[in-house]
């Protein structure tokens, strides 16, 4: 039975225990620059003790953004703070992932405490890009459906994001292919109304997250991990379903896929969502099992019990919170404190720790910034 604090290795990267900062879109960017907000809320994390700190979704071109706040990584210029965070989060013992992505029919449109309306071209907006120029809502823009030239540009730009993501020293990377966004769009026939080579049969609609993968691993170091987030279901008939999914992981472990990330829903408006603690487990279990795959369970997860309960029933590999981590950025160091499991704390904070723990053998951020020139 695998333990929450039980290490885990992926090509040539062990993270120290199970549990992970899920991507969490922060909309506080200008022109898709991390600044200092990104560099407090992820490395807060990091400290925390979580194994794995993913960056939110990351654009890997500026009209692949959900709002004009979303952080980016479509130029060489975002490089440099994104290295900062990396170098921090790696100081306190964390591995550094970020999230790529493209909004799809769902971008310009603002960021949640500021209505759900679309942005106007006017006001810093743009016409999205789909697989159909098929509106996700009236509230939504209506996009342009991408020409095969198109599709080849977005592919190009994933492979460019990934290069990016590797010179700013990120250790693992998650191509966004879920919550109805561009390559979810893809996926499902409530979306994709194509009658080319991208749509109608399966093999056709996952066709576009073939050719990422692949090119992604293209540059992307082979020793280093690469996780896919999908949504395992529409929950709505007709749409993509598990059963799909569970070919989709088949199709992308070959092509070097690591992990699947087992979120679910966000692709239409009208979908009826079961929800509960731990409502998309049961997607990681199936997937995990039927294509013999490494999997993450998210959503819905907050107590320490939860979590020994999915990994010792082999249900997920990895265990993905958000919104807990939101309310508790030292959830794990908490976690260990409670099961009378011993850990290592920044030496920072020891007065603060059990009697056993000891502090962890880090460095600080100009010697890691030293070591990474280096």
């Amino acid at each position: 039975m695998a333990h929450l604090f039980d290490p885990l290795s992926i090509r040539g990267i062990t993270l120290p225990n199970r549990v992970v900062v899920s991507p969490m879109c922060e909309y506080s960017s200008q022109d898709g620059f991390a600044n200092d907000w990104h560099l407090v809320h992820l490395g807060s994390r990091a400290v925390g003790g979580a194994a794995l700190v993913f960056t939110e979704a990351a654009a890997v071109t500026a009209e692949g953004r959900i709002s004009p706040e979303d952080l980016g990584i479509w130029k060489d210029a975002h490089v440099e703070f994104l290295s900062r965070i990396v170098r921090f989060v790696k100081s306190q013992g964390a591995v550094p992932g970020i999230q790529l992505a493209h909004a799809g029919r769902k971008g310009s449109t603002k960021r949640p405490w500021a209505g759900t309306d679309k942005v106007a071209i006017a006001d810093g907006g743009w016409v999205p890009v789909a697989p159909s120029a098929v509106a996700y809502s009236e509230a939504f823009p209506t996009p342009t459906a991408l020409s095969k030239e198109g599709i080849r540009g977005v592919v190009d730009a994933f492979a460019q994001a990934a290069r990016r993501a590797c010179e700013a020293g990120f250790q693992v990377l998650e191509i966004h292919a879920a919550h109805g966004y561009l390559l979810h769009e893809f996926f499902s026939p409530l979306s994709n109304f194509r009658d080319d080579d991208y749509g109608g049969s399966l093999q056709n609609r996952t066709r576009v997250a073939r050719e990422v993968v692949s090119a992604v691993r293209e540059v992307w170091p082979e020793n280093l991990p690469l996780f896919i987030r999908i949504s395992a279901t529409d929950w709505k008939e007709g749409g993509w379903d598990v059963d799909q999914a569970v070919e989709l992981a088949k199709q992308l472990k070959p092509l070097g896929v690591d992990l699947v990330d087992c979120s679910s829903a966000g692709l239409v408006p009208d979908q009826k969502i079961i929800a509960g603690p731990g409502f998309q487990v049961p997607f990681a279990e199936r997937i995990r099992r039927d294509a013999d795959i490494l999997t993450s369970a998210v959503g819905l997860i907050e107590t320490k019990e939860q979590v020994a309960d999915i990994l010792a029933k082999n249900q997920a590999d990895l265990v993905l919170m958000a919104r807990e981590f939101l309310r508790d950025p030292y959830w794990p160091l908490r976690a260990a404190r409670e099961l009378k499991h011993p850990t290592t704390w920044p030496a920072q904070y020891l007065r603060a720790a059990p009697p056993d723990a000891t502090a962890r053998k880090t460095i600080g951020a100009e010697a890691a910034r030293e070591k990474s020139a280096g």
